[in-house]
């Protein structure tokens, strides 16, 4: 067994010497507990407390309407004239531009017609949408759903679903450009 080390000066849970005590005496957490209990709500002793400066004024009397401004004294005096002037102008105040110079005005290019879909993407589509659409009529209806309705809705969704992503293009088999660089 390791021979136990004594405490060094300075270190960590010690106090250090004081009259009498050896050095690195052990630290009495108690006592420092109870010292910090004792003291506690007292005035520190010496300077460095409070400063004059910040210290409040003795107390003076205030009116009432300063206390309180939210307390109504009664009805304000509302002049009989008064003149309504436009507000300065500001950033948002342009005159305008010319609107009969078109000149440099970009007018975006009619886009292209959408292709046309063949018959089994169609069907797809109409299974997808279709499937649930069935179903959802049946619930908000209150009829009973015979067991056909769920097999056509269920059934619509999945194979429509399932053929769509089958079907999907990949965007490289189209590619003129094998590197995928920009088109000049």
């Amino acid at each position: 067994m390791a021979e136990r080390e004594e405490p060094q000066e300075g270190a960590e849970g010690t106090e250090p010497p004081q009259d009498g005590a050896g050095p690195g005496a052990p630290l009495d957490e108690e006592a420092a507990w109870a010292q910090i209990i004792a003291g506690y709500g007292t005035e520190p002793d010496g300077p460095g407390g409070w400063p004059e400066a910040e210290n409040l004024p003795p107390d003076e009397p205030v009116p009432d309407s300063a206390v309180n401004p939210a307390v109504n004294t009664g009805i304000p005096a509302i002049p009989r004239a008064f003149v309504v002037k436009a507000p300065p102008l500001g950033p948002r105040d342009h005159a305008g531009f010319d609107d009969d110079d078109d000149e440099g005005h970009f007018v975006p290019p009619e886009p292209p017609p959408l292709p046309e879909a063949d018959v089994t993407t169609k069907f797809a589509w109409l299974a997808v949408l279709g499937g649930p659409a069935l179903m959802l009529a049946y619930v908000l209806t209150g009829v009973e759903m015979p067991w056909w309705a769920t097999v056509v809705g269920v059934g619509g969704f999945l194979g429509g679903f399932a053929t769509l992503i089958a079907r999907m293009r990949d965007p490289d088999e189209d590619d003129d450009d094998p590197h995928g660089g920009a088109v000049v």
